[in-house]
């Protein structure tokens, strides 16, 4: 991914993280995620955010927004992060994340194409009009940067996230066991790099089809990636970055499989790579129905359907809620999700703490939360 941004910056795009890279690749530019870097250093070290949120707080961004994207324009204007050939964003996956690339273009000075998600994402119409905003975006990479279109290439880029789905899709049918053969990192932080951020790279593949393998035999042999596993959970919302070893010390604290979580969840249908339409209908799925995204957009029922599906389909006895504070969409729902779970007799703990700054709730904080 840094091969591009440090080797290649005139054959590079920024794009935001709910951009899929296939059509990148398939125009062979390279693609790299702009809030890569705001995501990856707090889990290397958990204050390494804070000179960026505060440089972006310095520059008149409110104390209050959610510090991915402030992490992301402190990298900016801070100089951090190389000129790209272009930048690629959307309208999501919320007020925060869609408004912090006015800054970074302007900051940068590449042209950038913005992506209109529709607000009723489900449709035909939809699926129909967002195919035009990929072609549109086509257009507009073709004219500002190196890259063209080879649908060609674009079918193999597409086949090989197939094949990564597949085994994806079979390590999910495995973890419904009991105990789970897999859990926590191998299933999160797998999706994040080679589902998301790798989409559409052999790599990718070869990394889920060793996940799987691995899970499969530890359910052969009747062994649970927890030695003793006591609670089931299901995590909601993006997981503690700058506390990357929560479920490592609950694993060995309480016995907690992490079978599931929000972005992970994705939806997942295959491409049908049939005609460079077919290919950009599935992609305009993919990009809507994105995770975060289609949870929070819309009424209520978005966030909560996947949900409780999750906790039915992979047999979660609890429900861990992230609850970011500077992520106000899912701070407004909290009162609803305590009054729902309730209804059906579901634990659930929520986390206050913040994604990237781990000065509102250090990891100590978070792991008196969980022993409460």
């Amino acid at each position: 991914m840094l091969e591009g941004l440090l080797l290649e910056p005139k054959n590079t795009v920024l794009h935001e993280d709910l951009v899929p890279p296939e059509i990148l690749y398939g125009m062979g530019l390279h693609p790299f995620m702009a809030e890569f870097l705001g995501i990856v250093l707090p889990m290397i070290d958990p204050g390494a955010c804070v000179p960026y949120i505060d440089r972006a707080e310095n520059e008149g961004i409110p104390p209050d927004f959610c510090s991915l994207p402030k992490s992301t324009m402190g990298l900016v204007l801070e100089g951090h992060l190389p000129v790209p050939a272009a930048l690629v964003s959307s309208n999501m996956p919320c007020d925060g994340g869609m408004a912090q690339y006015a800054i970074l273009q302007r900051s940068l000075g590449a042209p950038m194409f913005q992506l209109d998600v529709p607000y009723d994402f489900y449709d035909a119409r939809a699926v129909r009009y967002f195919a035009g905003e990929l072609r549109r975006m086509i257009a507009f990479l073709e004219a500002n940067t190196p890259g063209r279109m080879d649908w060609d290439r674009m079918r193999e880029v597409c086949e090989e996230r197939n094949r990564a789905v597949e085994y994806e899709l079979e390590l999910w049918d495995l973890v419904r066991a009991r105990p789970a053969p897999m859990a926590a990192e191998p299933i999160y932080l797998a999706h994040m790099v080679y589902g998301i951020a790798q989409a559409g790279k052999a790599r990718s593949t070869e990394v889920f089809r060793r996940v799987a393998e691995l899970a499969r035999e530890n359910l052969r042999r009747g062994q649970g990636a927890v030695a003793d596993e006591r609670h089931r959970v299901v995590l909601w919302n993006p997981p503690t970055m700058m506390y990357l070893d929560l479920f490592a010390w609950a694993e060995q604290a309480w016995g907690v499989s992490m079978v599931m979580d929000m972005l992970t969840f994705h939806r997942h249908p295959l491409i049908d790579t049939r005609t460079p339409e077919t290919m950009l209908e599935d992609l305009a799925r993919i990009v809507m129905q994105g995770p975060m995204a289609r949870h929070t957009r819309g009424p209520a029922d978005n966030f909560f359907r996947d949900l409780f599906y999750v906790v039915d389909h992979f047999d979660t006895d609890m429900i861990w809620m992230a609850g970011h504070v500077g992520c106000k969409n899912t701070q407004a729902l909290l009162g609803m999700m305590r009054e729902r779970c309730r209804k059906r007799g579901i634990a659930l703990l929520i986390i206050d703490y913040d994604l990237m700054d781990p000065r509102v709730e250090p990891p100590e904080g978070i792991r008196a939360q969980v022993d409460r």
